[in-house]
């Protein structure tokens, strides 16, 4: 398996808009739906996954591991538009680290995280 395409400081980012699959809303009231944790963590990894995918070699796939420092700042209402941004921090061995923000707008931090995958063959 070779690795070499696989370059620290590479990124990725995508936009994503904030739909009522990725909302919780626990006491029902209206207008309260907004980005879930575990929905948010969900964007995050894809947006890892699909960063390292076109470095990967043939019939190769990335698994994640761990993820560290998770911090959800602020609430994102539904409809709202999140930019995910993530950079390739670290390639050692197999194992990769990114660094990821997410921001609402160009100004509002509404998460961070540390995320590692392994890349693997996918038989």
């Amino acid at each position: 398996m070779t690795m070499d395409k696989l370059q620290m400081g590479q990124t990725f980012d995508q936009e994503i808009e904030i739909t009522k699959e990725h909302t919780v809303n626990r006491m029902g009231k209206e207008g309260a739906d907004v980005l879930s944790t575990p929905a948010l963590l969900g964007l995050m990894e894809n947006t890892c996954i699909l960063q390292s995918e076109p470095y990967l070699a043939e019939a190769h796939t990335t698994v994640g591991y761990a993820v560290d420092g998770l911090r959800h700042f602020a609430p994102t209402s539904l409809g709202e538009k999140v930019q995910v941004k993530v950079t390739l921090t670290e390639v050692d061995r197999n194992r990769l680290t990114y660094d990821i923000e997410v921001y609402e707008g160009p100004d509002k931090r509404i998460a961070v995280a540390n995320h590692k995958r392994a890349v693997i063959p996918i038989q």
